[in-house]
């Protein structure tokens, strides 16, 4: 299927993946009340409003950038996520990127302000992953690009190259959903190729032990083997998040039932299974009912 390199169409494709993606966060999010973990044992969706988090804060952004400048500006980038999290601090981010975005915020430079945690080496958490769908959508037409633009997008807040491989990880698998769409249901080529592009290190050794994982396996199982974001590092987020999406690659319910079975960081997990999975299976895919219940996003445009 050829993908169109055309502004309209790129943008297209960026916001359905963020509409799988802010979907998935504020049903994930949901999940985090106690009140609500019944609900997975019947799967009935919890009852709404489904505020989303920083997960949809940060990938808004991502989307608004790519609509004014057509490629990862990531001076513009950092500001835009300053903006964004000193509007709304309370979105859920991490105690890094806290720190982060506040000097983002008070004017530091991203240069200087990524390298202020984790004594100097820069994060490794798995924000720069959580808000690569709608990239890797956008980009889906030129892979020759989408990596480096990926790396861009991640170094804004992620130094480390952990945190970078997350990201491109995840905008490699959310481009092949946008080509697949209509074709091949083949999860293991989806995590076959985010494999292949994505960096040597810790984050490509849990994608390619992902590959082995059955996709018939129990997913509490496959999450102790390949992580449930936990730890909220790249590491231990995005080998799941890539099998959970390769392996419903056609079902966005049940991929996003999987990851609130599997615990661990559910918000961010389903955000990312969420940007894969909704290119896939188009808007029509989603559940009407379920993007009815989450907050009203006030999307970019060109």
């Amino acid at each position: 299927m050829r993908i169109s390199s055309d502004p309209e169409a790129r943008l297209e494709r960026a916001l359905l993946s963020l509409e799988g993606l802010s979907v998935g966060d504020g049903f994930g999010e949901r999940f985090f009340a106690a009140e609500h973990a019944p609900l997975i044992a019947t799967r009935t969706p919890p009852p709404g409003p489904w505020p989303t988090t920083d997960d949809t804060a940060m990938a808004l952004g991502v989307v608004e950038v790519l609509a004014r400048h057509g490629s990862i500006v990531r001076d513009e980038l950092a500001r835009v996520f300053g903006e964004r999290y000193r509007s709304e601090p309370w979105r859920g981010y991490g105690s890094g990127a806290h720190r982060i975005l506040q000097a983002i915020a008070d004017g530091v430079q991203w240069t200087s302000a990524a390298s202020l945690v984790f004594g100097g080496v820069g994060s490794l958490g798995n924000g720069a992953a959580m808000r690569a769908p709608p990239l890797g959508a956008w980009f889906a037409d030129d892979p020759g690009r989408l990596v480096d633009e990926a790396r861009a997008s991640a170094e804004v807040t992620h130094l480390h190259p952990e945190g970078q491989a997350g990201a491109i990880a995840v905008a490699v698998a959310a481009a092949w959903a946008v080509h697949a769409r209509g074709g091949s249901r083949d999860g293991h080529a989806l995590l076959a190729a985010a494999a292949e592009h994505t960096p040597p290190g810790e984050t490509r050794q849990g994608i390619v032990r992902a590959l082995s994982v059955p996709f018939d396996a129990d997913v509490r199982s496959a999450a102790e083997e390949l992580g449930n974001g936990s730890g909220a590092i790249a590491p231990d987020t995005v080998p799941f998040a890539l099998w959970c999406a390769a392996r419903h690659l056609d079902d966005f319910e049940c991929a996003m039932w999987s990851c609130v079975e599997a615990g661990g960081d559910v918000d961010t997990l389903c955000a990312i299974v969420g940007g894969i999975v909704a290119p896939f299976v188009g808007l029509e895919g989603i559940p009407w009912a379920w993007r009815d219940r989450r907050e009203p996003l006030a999307v970019p445009t060109r």
